[in-house]
């Protein structure tokens, strides 16, 4: 019996969905700051892909469609459940570029790239998240819309935000670091 032309196959959903599993257990790994707990939220993703694989749209993102999944698991998880949203503050100030790879700078480089992750860690979830889909995963506004099921323009306003976030969190930092804190 042949397969209808328009009917998904499992081995459809291996050839596009095992690209993907990188990138999807790096933002699993950054939502849920845990390993294990990553390693539950991928696998589960999968599963729960692969059993709604029929109901994907041809023709759609294949991408947004298992990122809004993983993402939609993470939510109704018992860590996703307890991180939830607050908004706002305000600064503008630009970090000074590193010069040069001395031994000191790659320190500093190092210290920087400590310090920004965790920063990225201190963010509330609705910012991390929308950060490293356009920074890390250089996702779309149109494909990080259709993941968080969001207006383009709640993705631009709430990316704003979250470098702002970033911004002022990482400035605490360095005037802590300066202050011997």
């Amino acid at each position: 019996m042949k397969e209808p032309p328009d009917r998904l196959s499992a081995a459809t959903f291996e050839d596009l969905a095992m690209p993907l599993f990188d990138q999807l257990y790096n933002l699993a790994r950054w939502l849920t700051q845990d390993t294990a707990e990553a390693d539950d939220l991928v696998q589960e993703t999968y599963a729960k892909a692969l059993r709604g694989f029929s109901s994907f749209q041809t023709g759609t993102n294949f991408r947004a469609w298992m990122y809004r999944i993983l993402r939609n698991s993470f939510l109704s998880s018992r860590t996703g459940l307890k991180v939830m949203v607050p908004l706002d503050g305000e600064a503008d100030e630009t970090l000074l570029p590193i010069e040069g790879a001395t031994p000191e700078s790659i320190l500093i480089e190092t210290a920087d790239r400590e310090t920004v992750q965790q920063a990225l860690t201190d963010l509330p979830v609705h910012f991390r998240e929308i950060l490293l889909l356009c920074e890390v995963e250089e996702m779309s506004y149109q494909e990080i819309a259709e993941t968080l099921a969001i207006p383009i323009g709640t993705v631009m306003s709430r990316l704003y935000r979250a470098r702002r976030a970033l911004r002022e969190l990482l400035q605490k930092k360095k005037q802590g670091n300066r202050h011997g804190l």
